[in-house]
């Protein structure tokens, strides 16, 4: 008698707890969070944040390898859509080079010429001029760019480990602003 009655003091001391460690600043309980669980994976695709990332392949720059992406992987990936005219992209690419060295063991990042409006040519002189570091691919017929529903250079698609789109970045961010998503984004 006197055992059970000590299980359920330890019980309550438990819930107790649990509901104190919920609580929200005013003191209050958080209900919502106490029974919270992780967000399911969507089973659609599309181009769009909270659906899974359209699947697709592409040879690299110079026919380097075949890169793949959809589904799970180990890191989470931003993909940049890019061309070797835009001014904005020629800002970014450093900031690009500073972020895949810093989070190389937590996101991949491809560059994705879209040379259905560039060349090879100017493609791999753009690259050679930025130094960039992180693997480029060829969308020669701008498939990919459209299954992503691209209007704008640069387009930045995180996707997080699960193979979902966080986010999809039309235009050019400041640095700051930008591995501040990666950070998030590298979090979940």
């Amino acid at each position: 008698m006197k055992r059970n009655l000590y299980i359920w003091i330890g019980i309550l001391l438990l819930i107790g707890f649990a509901f104190w460690q919920t609580s929200d600043k005013e003191g209050g309980l958080n209900i919502q969070s106490v029974f919270q669980t992780e967000s399911p994976i969507p089973t659609e695709t599309g181009a769009k944040a909270g659906l899974l990332a359209p699947s697709f392949q592409l040879k690299g720059l110079g026919n380097k390898g075949t890169f793949k992406v959809g589904g799970p992987r180990e890191k989470a990936v931003m993909l940049n859509f890019w061309a070797s005219w835009c001014d904005p992209c020629k800002m970014e690419a450093p900031s690009l080079n500073k972020l895949a060295k810093s989070y190389k063991d937590d996101l991949d990042i491809y560059g994705i010429n879209v040379t259905k409006y560039d060349t090879e040519k100017e493609a791999k002189a753009f690259v050679e001029t930025f130094k960039l570091k992180f693997p480029i691919m060829m969308d020669e017929d701008g498939a990919v760019y459209d299954l992503y529903k691209g209007m704008a250079f640069p387009t930045n698609v995180l996707i997080d480990k699960n193979g979902v789109i966080q986010e999809i970045i039309l235009g050019i961010l400041t640095e700051e602003e930008l591995e501040k998503k990666v950070k998030d984004l590298v979090r979940k």
